[in-house]
């Protein structure tokens, strides 16, 4: 029994070995799967849970002895949270009562402030008030000892005279200055309407669904004058009260009158010191400033002016400003100078304007003037255009960087694609055209400056009008001269009408800049399919610029083929198996000829030159044989010939073909230009040329040949060298069948003629 007892005790002590250690573990937050595992194995589990039940028990035992540690802290704490809560309140009810109490002291404060400042302006509106009260009294009491003393009315009278003269000195120094800032303040005034049009033009072009789009800014008229402007009237004002107590205020409003009449006609003389161009804006400014003086003395003077009297003066201002305008105008030698006095009077016109004057007048000079200046500017851009074309290399223009291609190409609307080009690129132009093109774009420039402000609201039309004459009068005229100068050669020739193609394209840019710069919405400039009638005259002067080139192009060939002063070729009974002496020089200049028109030229122009340049070689070949000057030719010049054309009939195909032309002209080929040489040879060189009175041969092989000159050529034609041609010849003179032949065809020629 004892040791039962013993082993239970052993047993419970092994318990709490375990329970103590499992209780460690799980305080250190170690891993007890070992444990729990190895209970496992040893098949005693339940132990285990005991342990576990024991470990929990502990742990509920430790939390309650906390809670019950802390709660009367936490209730204390609680207890002094509720205390603070109320200390603020009572706290934030003493802020807003005191808040109250302070806003209420500081209103009375606020309203006895003003009432202060107010009684403080009072007491100096009062102050000086009686301060002038009494000059006033003074001033009273001495007019009436004046009107009783007549001496001292005179002098009183001579005192203020002179005061107002003094005033009248130096407001008409002052003159200046208040033109020039009123005249300032308008260009102003303009800038900023041309830049509210702009965005209003930007936001109408930009208007792709067809809602009508405007922009509004907001004026604001500024207060502050400048100082300019704060001319000082007191002068004036007090010799009209001082007069007015004298009884004598009429007569001052009539010397007032009469002496500012006086400085208007002084005023209204240029100096003769200086031009008209250097002494304009002092001028023009003086008179500015004389009038917006008397709008002021007209409307705070008291009636010391009547607006009648103002409308005198301006009338007479008026009618010498247009007769020296007028004059000025019409001696003028310089557009810059004309367009600058144009400015400065429209600027003046402007000015008054806001003062309510009549300005018809002026910007009828202006307008009745613009011919004048147009034919000026014309003059100076015809200048400009022949430095251009005198400074031209007549080659094309090669544009290595974006940024030069932007300013000579796409800047004028030049490009013949929208794709950006690899650069160094090699455009179809020289550089006269971009040169030519900002010439333009500055005209229009001039011409809308001219006539913007002027009489006129509406002047896209005569803008346009200017400038086509200028395009063809100055432009066109110049090339074209160019042109048929004496002087020109081929390839200067096909440059200037490549230039003309490429200004021609330009004239789409020149009407749309001319639109922008007027004011006009390029959608209405789009929807009209308005063009340039300028365009088509360029277009005619490039055409009559061909036929000059292909004349060009003729001589050079007639140069080399000076067949019928060569009596050898037509006499030779030498066989040239690379044809005469000439068609190589000839083949070697249509070969370089037709390089540069695809270089320079565009495809269907340089068709042109190819077919322009080989008719002219068979006619020269059918010339020859018809012409007085070969009486004779045999046989084997006829071969020779027909060599010659073998060969350029070569030449021609290489060039129709590798130039592309075949896909656009399919009806007519270079080759097809020699075809009246080629039947001519072929019909010569025939065995039996007396088919060619068959018509169905005739209209087979020999369709482009004429009977009368082949009647004509062929009484030339002699197949042996005989007669004054080689009278020593051995060769057997026996008629051949083909002699009998060309016999019979020349016999039935003559009849049928």
């Amino acid at each position: 029994m004892a040791t039962k007892t013993k082993t239970k005790a052993n047993a419970e002590i092994g318990d709490e070995g375990e329970d103590l250690v499992l209780a460690t573990m799980v305080a250190n937050g170690d891993d007890i799967s070992p444990l729990v595992r190895h209970a496992f194995e040893m098949g005693r589990p339940e132990g285990l849970l005991r342990q576990l039940n024991y470990v929990v028990k502990k742990k509920e035992a430790e939390i309650e002895d906390m809670c019950k540690t802390h709660y009367e802290e936490f209730i204390k704490a609680v207890d002094e949270l509720r205390g603070v809560l109320v200390d603020a309140e009572e706290l934030k009810s003493d802020l807003q009562s005191g808040n109250f109490k302070l806003q209420q002291v500081g209103t009375n404060l606020l309203v006895n402030l003003e009432e202060l400042l107010e009684s403080y302006s009072i007491k100096q509106n009062v102050t000086e008030a009686i301060i002038m009260s009494k000059n006033c009294i003074e001033v009273l009491e001495l007019c009436v000892k004046c009107n009783r003393i007549p001496i001292i009315k005179w002098h009183i009278e001579k005192r203020v005279n002179s005061q107002v003269n003094e005033w009248m000195v130096h407001i008409r120094s002052s003159c200046k200055n208040i033109g020039q800032t009123a005249i300032s303040r308008a260009v102003s005034d303009r800038q900023r309407d041309e830049e509210l049009m702009e965005r209003q033009r930007k936001a109408e072009d930009q208007n792709v669904v067809g809602v009508e789009e405007r922009v509004y800014t907001l004026d604001v008229d500024e207060d502050d004058e400048d100082s300019a402007m704060k001319f000082d009237l007191t002068p004036l004002y007090r010799a009209c009260h001082i007069y007015g107590c004298l009884g004598i205020l009429e007569q001052f409003h009539v010397y007032y009158f009469t002496n500012r009449s006086a400085q208007l006609k002084s005023d209204l003389e240029i100096s003769s010191s200086q031009s008209f161009v250097e002494s304009y804006q002092t001028f023009l400014a003086q008179i500015v400033g004389y009038f917006i003086v008397e709008d002021r003395v007209l409307r705070t003077g008291g009636g010391l002016l009547v607006p009648d009297q103002v409308d005198n003066m301006w009338e007479t201002a008026i009618t010498r400003l247009t007769l020296l305008l007028n004059a000025q105008f019409s001696q003028m030698k310089s557009a810059t100078n004309h367009l600058k006095v144009k400015e400065y009077v429209t600027l003046l016109s402007w000015s008054l304007l806001q003062y309510g004057y009549d300005i018809e007048s002026l910007l009828d000079v202006v307008d009745n003037n613009r011919d004048k200046f147009h034919l000026l500017l014309m003059a100076e851009c015809r200048e400009q255009t022949i430095e251009a074309l005198n400074h031209d290399t007549y080659e094309l223009m090669v544009i290595k960087k974006e940024s030069d291609y932007e300013s000579n190409v796409l800047s004028f609307g030049l490009q013949t694609t929208d794709i950006m080009p690899a650069f160094p690129y090699v455009a179809p132009f020289s550089s006269m055209v971009p040169e030519m093109c900002q010439i333009v774009k500055s005209f229009i420039k001039s011409c809308v400056d001219y006539l913007s402000y002027g009489a006129r609201d509406y002047f896209f039309d005569v803008v346009i009008r200017y400038l086509n004459n200028f395009l063809i009068e100055v432009i066109n005229e110049t090339l074209l001269n160019t042109i048929n100068s004496s002087n020109i050669s081929v390839s200067h020739a096909m440059q200037i009408a490549a230039n003309f193609t490429s200004l021609e394209r330009a004239c789409d840019f020149f009407l749309k800049n001319a639109a922008q710069q007027s004011g006009i919405p390029l959608r209405f400039i789009e929807k009209s399919q308005m063009t340039l009638s300028a365009k088509a005259v360029l277009q005619t002067s490039r055409d009559a610029t061909y036929i000059t080139l292909l004349g060009l192009v003729n001589a050079k060939i007639d140069e080399y083929m000076n067949l019928t002063e060569s009596v050898t070729l037509w006499t030779t009974e030498e066989t040239k198996q690379n044809g005469n002496e000439y068609i190589s020089e000839l083949i070697l200049y249509l070969d370089s000829l037709m390089s540069t028109a695809q270089q320079v030229l565009p495809l269907d122009a340089m068709y042109k030159v190819g077919i322009g340049a080989l008719e002219h070689i068979n006619n020269t070949i059918i010339s020859a044989f018809l012409s007085d000057s070969v009486k004779r030719f045999n046989a084997t010049s006829v071969m020779n010939i027909g060599v010659d054309l073998k060969l350029l009939e070569n030449f021609a195909d290489e060039r129709f073909y590798s130039s592309g032309l075949e896909g656009m002209y399919k009806a007519s080929s270079f080759r097809d230009c020699l075809v009246e040489s080629k039947q001519l040879i072929n019909l010569l060189s025939s065995s039996q040329p007396e088919n060619f009175m068959n018509p169905v041969i005739r209209e087979k092989n020999y369709y482009a040949l004429d009977y009368k000159k082949v009647s004509t050529i062929c009484d030339k034609f002699k197949d042996t060298a005989d007669g004054i041609f080689g009278s020593l010849s051995n060769k057997n003179t026996k008629q051949t069948a083909k002699k009998k032949s060309m016999e019979v065809l020349k016999k039935r020629l003559k009849d049928f003629n």
